[in-house]
């Protein structure tokens, strides 16, 4: 039986990311692909409104992250919830884009997204 020796490696930031996989020998050109892709994040948005909750997630799913919402978001009783977006950064760039095409309120929460992951490194 081959030993590989399993461990997690902690990485928290795109620095991080960068040194670990650079370390490993990958191709300089794929570093900046792939880092991205290490950093995971969850952001809280807080008094979102459940319609556009309901878009957000879509929209995240879509790109292979998830967010979460209160449970009775579809039955839309509430007007605004709290909701948690979990994605890496590539995700979360990609949910701008795409929130970014949609009508002016979600327009507004990608602006503020965007925001907020420009000095993430």
């Amino acid at each position: 039986m081959t030993n590989y020796k399993p461990y997690i490696v902690d990485v928290k930031s795109l620095t991080d990311a960068e040194r670990e996989i650079r370390k490993i020998g990958s191709d300089p050109e794929s570093i900046g692909i792939m880092a991205p892709k290490a950093i995971s994040k969850v952001i809280k948005l807080e008094n979102v409104v459940l319609q556009d909750a309901i878009i957000i997630k879509q929209d995240m799913l879509s790109v292979g992250g998830e967010v979460a919402i209160p449970r009775n978001t579809f039955e839309l009783h509430d007007k605004t919830g709290d909701i948690l977006i979990i994605g890496n950064l590539k995700q979360l760039h990609n949910l701008v884009g795409k929130l970014d095409r949609h009508y002016p309120r979600l327009k507004n929460i990608a602006k503020e997204l965007s925001l907020l992951l420009k000095d993430v490194r």
